[in-house]
């Protein structure tokens, strides 16, 4: 298992410099069946592959539900924080150029971070936009569960 590293600690002007780099893994968290719950509640969706543990047990490949690819990516901010931390007077979620879902989060597993800063672009108000490639990794898999890139502004 890869050893956690420690989130980079970088004002918002410093962000260039770092373009290239590639930080994590983020600490584990587990994504378990009580997590799924709420998400489905929260949502609205219900789809059996991610409620039902009984049929999931019968029909589901590893026996077990499968989280929300939307609860996979909305654990992005929580993961990145835990890579890398950005000093900042304000900030805004600026989107996502693209996201795939890649593979399964079965519930009970336990999912991590790698995100490699891609890109530090000017924005009006002395903000500067950064664009990430996030991995999130599930432990004992080789590929990704998912693959974003999503967007940041930050003022100094």
């Amino acid at each position: 298992m890869t050893a956690v590293s420690l989130p980079l600690v970088v004002a918002v002007a410093e962000l260039p410099k770092h373009v290239g780099e590639t930080l994590g893994p983020s600490p584990w968290i587990t994504v378990d069946q009580a997590m799924i719950d709420k998400f489905a509640e929260a949502t609205g969706d219900h789809q059996w592959i991610h409620v039902d543990p009984a049929r999931a047990a019968r029909e589901l490949p590893g026996g077990k539900t499968i989280a929300h690819g939307y609860l996979t990516l909305s654990l992005l901010p929580r993961l990145m924080r835990s890579v890398v931390e950005v000093r900042f007077r304000q900030a805004l979620n600026y989107g996502s150029n693209k996201v795939r879902y890649t593979g399964m989060v079965p519930s009970g597993s336990r999912i991590c971070l790698y995100q490699t800063l891609k890109a530090v672009d000017p924005e009006k108000n002395n903000g500067f936009r950064l664009t990430s490639e996030c991995k999130i990794m599930v432990e004992g898999t080789e590929r990704p569960a998912l693959i974003a890139e999503v967007m940041a502004i930050f003022y100094p």
